[in-house]
């Protein structure tokens, strides 16, 4: 990986200065590095802001109110896996993460209802259905708050940086329909073939 980004940016040089913009590769070289240093603090004070705000709700008891609100559609999707457990409480902060947009935030959550998930199923080489569902969520997860890109757009000068709220909505509503689906059919078709031996 860091070669390949050292070749791009000995390419990008070589075809800067070629093409008589020294001044213009000059001026990227020396601005993008303080570019990136800004946008980095930026992002990580929001992702301190929203990581400090799911510590606090899980503290506060708002996981539990959360995991009981939330248990009849998530026992539908986590097939046989305990209310109480370690595992169904991960999986509410990480699906809550997700539906604030803090996929950085959801990531640590998401490890840790794998684990979860691993030791409470008893899964060794191969994932079970509730992992590869949860994954399937993480990777498609609706987002009420597309926190991430918001700031990011607010970070490059966006007057709304929201705006992109319905198409984010349209586009992780299908995406995650598509793949729950595909969960769904794969699984019957597993179970199917594994009956006909």
């Amino acid at each position: 990986m860091t070669a390949f980004i050292c070749l791009s940016v000995l390419i990008a040089l070589i075809f800067g200065i070629a093409g008589n913009n020294t001044e213009a590769v000059s001026d990227a070289l020396l601005s993008s590095p303080q570019s990136a240093v800004e946008l980095t603090i930026k992002l990580l004070g929001a992702m301190a802001f929203w990581g400090g705000v799911m510590k606090v709700a899980e503290k506060s008891g708002l996981v539990n109110k959360l995991s009981k609100l939330s248990a009849p559609l998530l026992k539908r999707l986590f097939r046989g896996i305990d209310e109480n457990g370690e595992a169904f409480g991960a999986i509410v902060m990480n699906i809550t993460a997700n539906l604030m947009g803090l996929g950085n935030a959801a990531t640590p959550l998401g490890l840790k209802a794998i684990t979860a998930l691993a030791k409470e199923e008893n899964a060794k080489d191969s994932a079970t259905r509730n992992m590869i569902t949860l994954v399937v969520l993480n990777t498609a997860s609706i987002q009420f708050l597309p926190t991430t890109v918001a700031t990011l757009r607010q970070a490059h000068g966006s007057v709304n940086p929201m705006e992109i709220l319905p198409s984010v909505l349209f586009t992780s509503a299908v995406a995650l329909a598509v793949g729950l689906s595909l969960v769904f059919l794969l699984d019957k078709s597993k179970r199917g073939s594994e009956r006909i031996k």
